[in-house]
């Protein structure tokens, strides 16, 4: 049988026995800290959508699948965390021929490029329920920084979060080739959203 005799007779081996065990449990104190205020997406009462210009004439969209990981309490903004990951596969126009050329590569290239996502790098609050969300949005394989106004509404522990943002379709690649006229698609898309949240702190 092992016997840690070692311990008892090595003083400083004690110690720095003691000390790591002090720092484990700071360690899962800390995570346990910020774990109090991961929110969860009802998803029923969440989404995503995006307004484009076709010769001038507004069209909306939406993605039907996405998920979120958000850790976020409202009075320490600054240390929220908040990630979406977007199925590409699922964007639609709600009319099946344009939606049959979405996935393809001039559009999301669905089969080489799944997913979209966004990850947050700050947060801060800029007014009464209103915070401003920088981070780094990923489409195609493409990044660039974008900057997300966010209205929050709140009841106990259920949140609303509302807002739109506007990004340049061209900057990802989307719309390649005969699509990059902008004057058959506008450049500019607004993206909204409306994420319904639970367990958000007060």
């Amino acid at each position: 049988m092992f016997e840690p005799t070692y311990l008892s007779s090595a003083p400083g081996r004690r110690s720095l026995v003691r000390s790591g065990a002090i720092m484990l449990a700071l360690t899962a104190a800390a995570w346990l800290n910020d774990s109090a205020y991961a929110q969860q997406v009802v998803p029923a009462q969440s989404e995503i959508g995006f307004v484009s210009k076709q010769m001038g004439v507004p069209v909306q969209g939406k993605f039907t699948r996405f998920e979120a990981n958000v850790s976020f309490d409202p009075a320490k903004p600054e240390a929220a965390n908040i990630a979406f990951t977007v199925d590409t596969g699922s964007a639609t126009l709600g009319v099946k021929e344009s939606d049959a050329e979405l996935p393809k590569a001039d559009w999301f290239n669905v089969s080489k490029f799944p997913k979209a996502t966004f990850q947050s790098s700050s947060v801060k609050k800029t007014g009464a329920n209103k915070f401003e969300v920088q981070g780094k949005l990923t489409i195609k394989g493409v990044s660039s920084p974008v900057v997300v106004p966010v209205d929050l509404s709140q009841k106990g522990s259920d949140a609303m979060a509302t807002g739109a943002f506007p990004i340049k379709r061209l900057t990802f690649r989307i719309g390649d080739n005969e699509w990059s006229d902008t004057s058959m698609v506008a450049d500019e898309v607004q993206v909204k959203f409306r994420i319904a949240l639970s367990g958000v702190g007060q």
